[in-house]
């Protein structure tokens, strides 16, 4: 089948110059792309000088990861998109197990390898982990990571199963299936945008999975660092979008309303920690997802699955019993 690893980047030359030469060096299967968001640091010209075989991609100005996909992938003919983040490790024959599963299950839409820690290699990464699914209230988690407890890799999850999402750190999916989404939602801008994607294929009757055959590992946070306030608007804003798109109609308000409630309880949280910062983006994320809530609505597909998630509240399980591991 025909592959393209495509790597985002906005001004990641020292990304670029420790990740890239493992990317190139194990995908020989592979047509390699970098997608650069219009930088403005040394990274077009790193890449063409060091590593003439990656195929550039100009980007007019800075889209977010869901734009900024959206916009290069038009530009890729592939039968698979692996949609890479720039400060990801590979492995030896990291994209074997996963071809091999395309060819021979058609009814996979998106998968997802292995996710460790770049910086512990022994324990799971927090963007995706072994695989991700979604709590009642929208909360996501990972098998492996649950909030931020990580869980040491003892081969407890090296199993190949369906998933409810699959990590946009390193991101597997059938062009077919991407155009028939439309690609992500660029209002998300970034973060929980795969999710979303992850969610419009579900209710179309595709299918995810997880192949822990490919490992891969993730620094995170190096584009934008877990304590950045603009991550928790982000974060906090697009969990509202992608439950007002994809929750079934019967669930929708309901749901919402205990976010809102849930939402609220952090933001205390944060203002009597002195993270008032935080508060604010919470605050913020609000007021976006206020004015954004009508033309979300209108994207709501024709089918929302009923069986979209764990029927437990992590939230619950994790603080208030101590549930820390994760549970199906």
């Amino acid at each position: 089948m025909k592959i393209a690893v495509v790597i985002l980047n906005w001004n990641g030359v020292q990304l670029l110059e420790q990740f890239l030469p493992s990317v190139v060096e194990h995908s020989p299967e592979a047509t390699i792309y970098m997608a650069d968001n219009a930088s403005t640091d040394d990274s077009i010209s790193f890449v063409l000088a060091n590593f003439p075989s990656v195929k550039i991609i100009k980007n007019d100005s800075n889209l977010g990861f869901a734009g900024g996909y959206n916009e290069a992938l038009e530009h890729i003919d592939a039968e698979i998109y692996a949609l890479v983040n720039s400060d990801i490790e590979v492995t030896k024959n990291w994209l074997q197990p996963i071809l091999k599963t395309f060819e021979n299950e058609s009814g996979i839409a998106i998968i997802q390898p292995k996710i460790l820690d770049f910086k512990r290699k022994e324990y799971f990464e927090y963007a995706g982990a072994a695989g991700g699914f979604i709590d009642k209230y929208g909360y996501p988690y990972c098998r492996g990571r649950i909030f931020n407890t990580l869980e040491k890799d003892k081969g407890q999850y090296n199993n190949n199963c369906e998933i409810f999402w699959a990590s946009g750190a390193c991101f597997f999916i059938r062009s077919s299936v991407y155009k028939e989404l439309k690609g992500f939602d660029a209002d998300f801008f970034a973060h929980q945008e795969e999710i979303d994607l992850c969610w419009r294929a579900i209710n179309k009757g595709h299918k995810i999975k997880y192949n822990y055959e490919s490992v891969v590992y993730h620094v995170g946070g190096a584009t934008l660092q877990q304590g950045n306030p603009k991550k928790t608007y982000l974060n906090f804003r697009n969990s509202l979008l992608m439950l007002t798109k994809n929750l079934p109609k019967d669930k929708l308000y309901w749901i919402l309303f205990c976010r809102m409630i849930l939402d609220g309880i952090a933001g205390l949280q944060f203002f009597s920690q002195g993270k008032f910062k935080h508060f604010l983006a919470i605050l913020k994320a609000h007021g976006s997802f206020y004015r954004l809530f009508s033309s979300n609505l209108k994207k709501r597909g024709q089918f929302q699955t009923k069986k979209y998630y764990n029927t437990k509240s992590i939230v619950y399980s994790y603080f208030i019993i101590n549930g820390k591991v994760f549970v199906k």
